[in-house]
C-alpha cells in the first residue's frame, strides 16, 4: 500500500507532468499564434479607427466630407457554409499547409477522422477557402462563407462515422449561431465547377436529414415538358456559363455514382425535384 507521502508526491509529479505537457503543446504553435494575434491587432485598430483610415469618396477635396459614427451596426457574419476534404494525409499536414504564407490557404476549422475539431480562423475573419467560387450571384464566397476541411486525401470513400458526426454537432452550432438558411450548407464543388471536385462520394443525404441542405425524395415525379435543366441548376445556384461542368458538380453532390457532364433521364428527375425545394 502507497503511503500518504507517496500518493502526495505521485500527485504532484502528475499534476508536473500535465502542466509541462500543456506547455509543450502551446509553445509548437507559439509563433504561429503569435502571428494570428498580430494580425487581429491590425485588422482591429482597422475597424476601431475615426474616422475610417483612407475611406474618401472625395479623393480631390477631402474637406468635403465629415465622419459621424452611428450606433446603430453591428459585425458582418456568415452566410454559406463551404464543405471541402483536404486533399491530404493528415491533420497535421493540413495544419502545416495552414501555416504556409507561400500557399496561402486555410479554413475556419478542419475536422480530423477521428473526430476532433480544429478551430483554425475566428468565424468573423475571411478564411482563403473558396477561391475563385460563384454561387447565384454570390462571387466571393470567402467573405460570406464558413470552410470546413474535412481530412480525407480524396481517394478513398470511407468517411468515418465519428468525423461525420463531428460535422453535424458543428454544422447545428453554426446554423443555430448565425441563423444561415437549410440551403446554404453546399461543398467545394458546387462553387467551382470544374476546378474542384471536392468533397467526393459524400454524404450529403446524411447532412440533408440532419437540416444541412437539400437531399431529394425517394418518389420522384416527371417534370413539366417545358422544364429547362439549364435554368434549374442556375436557380439552385450553380455556375452555368460552363453548363457541362455545372452539370458535372451537380453530379459529385447528388449522383455520385455517375459524373459524366451530360444528364440521364433520371438525372433530370433528380435535378427536378431538388430545383423544386429551392
Amino acid at each position: 500500500m502507497l503511503s500518504f507521502h507517496s500518493t502526495k508526491y505521485s500527485s504532484i509529479f502528475f499534476l508536473a507532468l500535465v502542466t509541462f505537457i500543456s506547455a509543450c503543446s502551446t509553445k509548437k504553435y507559439a509563433v504561429t499564434e503569435k502571428i494570428y494575434k498580430n494580425k487581429a491587432k491590425d485588422f482591429s485598430e482597422i475597424i476601431s479607427s475615426t474616422p475610417p483610415k483612407g475611406q474618401l469618396y472625395d479623393s480631390l477635396n477631402a474637406a468635403n466630407q465629415e465622419w459621424i459614427g452611428s450606433v446603430n451596426f453591428g459585425i458582418r457574419k456568415p452566410n454559406f457554409v463551404v464543405i471541402h476534404h483536404t486533399a491530404q494525409n493528415s491533420l497535421t499536414q493540413t495544419v502545416k499547409t495552414f501555416f504556409s504564407t507561400t500557399a496561402g490557404t486555410s479554413a475556419h476549422y478542419v475536422i480530423s477522422r477521428d473526430g476532433k475539431v480544429v478551430h483554425m480562423v475566428n468565424d468573423y475573419l475571411r478564411a482563403n477557402h473558396a477561391g475563385v467560387s460563384k454561387w447565384g450571384k454570390d462571387t466571393d464566397l470567402n467573405s460570406s462563407s464558413i470552410g470546413i476541411e474535412l481530412d480525407n486525401n480524396g481517394t478513398t470513400d470511407v468517411w468515418p462515422e465519428a468525423q461525420i458526426n463531428s460535422l453535424i454537432k458543428l454544422l447545428a452550432t453554426l446554423k443555430k449561431t448565425y441563423n444561415i438558411p437549410v440551403a446554404n450548407f453546399i461543398g467545394h464543388a458546387d462553387i467551382a465547377p470544374k476546378r474542384k471536385n471536392d468533397p467526393r462520394n459524400f454524404p450529403w443525404k446524411k447532412l440533408a436529414d440532419a437540416g444541412f441542405g437539400y437531399w431529394y425524395d425517394n418518389i420522384l415525379k416527371n417534370p413539366p415538358v417545358d422544364f429547362n435543366s439549364e435554368m434549374a441548376l442556375k436557380y439552385i445556384g450553380y455556375d452555368t456559363s460552363n453548363l457541362p461542368a455545372a452539370i458535372t458538380a451537380f453530379k459529385i453532390h447528388f449522383i455520385q455514382s455517375d459524373i459524366t457532364p451530360k444528364l440521364t433521364p433520371v438525372d433530370i428527375l433528380v435535378l427536378y425535384n431538388v430545383y423544386t425545394k429551392y
